[in-house]
């Protein structure tokens, strides 16, 4: 008679989350679009944004990755350059200069040299840099009608600015087309709330005050109707299968956020395991994402002890 195997205990048992790579694997099902990885600053946007611009261009796709982040660590996160990705940053003081200059050469020609000087005066506000990063961004969102666009945002405070200013030029452009009948614009907040269009990616770590923070974040999006696609769990230690007293302890805690997260704050919830380097350079961050490594990668699907 077989005698039955008694089932692991709760605590040993670990949820079944998906790899960076099926995350990949999702994304690269449409032939265009935005990706926006976004939370707080530390938990990993830049690295889970870059790879994932790397899976994406593995799977046949041509790429643009920008950064909104005035920290900007994505090109030493990738060192190295890759056919088909395209990496840019949008710098808040170059795209402020730009900006001022555009209006100037259209308005200054018909000013004399006061009105010129007061002109000048007026862009130098700070209202003029947040006009100046939105039309950057809203020039990168619309690549996203022809190729793929990943953007790293900035920590959770500049992006939402963004999308104050995001929501601000869309209330004005409907303001001026009522009445118009027929008239019809797509702005930029339009894109970011079309679920084909755009996936938001929030990235977290497996602990109390990031999972907080991040719940907070998406309850700014859902105000503004945008829907997060998923939520990506960052430095897990689960399936390590470590006998270590402390990690076996961080591993419980993770597990309690894992089941926070899967019992109402997301429907769709990535891993990405801790690694004892960060992942940079564009052969690490490949590994990361390639879809022969999805089972492997994916290290929250194993058993504990």
């Amino acid at each position: 008679m077989t005698q039955e195997v008694p089932a692991a205990p709760a605590e040993h048992r670990v949820p079944s989350l998906s790899a960076l790579a099926e995350l990949a694997d999702e994304m690269a099902t449409a032939e265009h679009g935005v990706i926006m990885v976004m939370g707080k600053g530390g938990v990993g946007k830049t690295t889970v944004a870059a790879a994932l611009a790397i899976g994406l261009v593995q799977r046949g796709k041509t790429v643009h990755l920008s950064t909104t982040d005035p920290a900007a660590h994505l090109t030493s996160t990738l060192d190295g350059e890759l056919p088909g990705l395209n990496v840019s940053r949008i710098d808040p003081k170059a795209e402020t200069q730009r900006y001022i200059d555009k209006i100037m050469a259209a308005k200054a020609p018909k000013l004399d040299a006061q009105e010129q000087a007061l002109l000048l005066e007026d862009l130098q506000s700070p209202c003029t840099e947040e006009v100046a990063v939105f039309h950057a961004f809203s020039r990168v969102v619309s690549e996203g009608r022809s190729a793929f666009v990943v953007l790293d945002t900035a920590p959770t405070g500049h992006s939402m600015l963004l999308m104050d200013a995001t929501g601000a030029y869309h209330r004005q452009m409907t303001r001026e087309l009522e009445g118009h009948g027929s008239a019809r614009i797509v702005t930029p907040l339009m894109r970011l709330q079309d679920p084909a269009f755009t996936k938001i990616i929030l990235v977290t770590l497996p602990e109390v005050t990031p999972v907080s923070q991040a719940a907070a974040l998406q309850d700014d999006l859902r105000r503004a109707r945008i829907e997060p696609y998923a939520w990506l769990l960052n430095k897990t230690v689960l399936g390590s299968g470590s006998r270590d007293p402390l990690l076996r302890a961080r591993m419980r805690h993770e597990r309690i956020q894992i089941e926070r997260i899967l019992s109402g704050l997301a429907t769709k919830l990535f891993s990405l395991p801790w690694l004892p380097a960060p992942p940079v350079g564009l052969a690490t961050l490949s590994r990361l994402v390639r879809a022969s490594d999805a089972a492997e990668a994916s290290v929250t699907k194993h058993e504990l002890g």
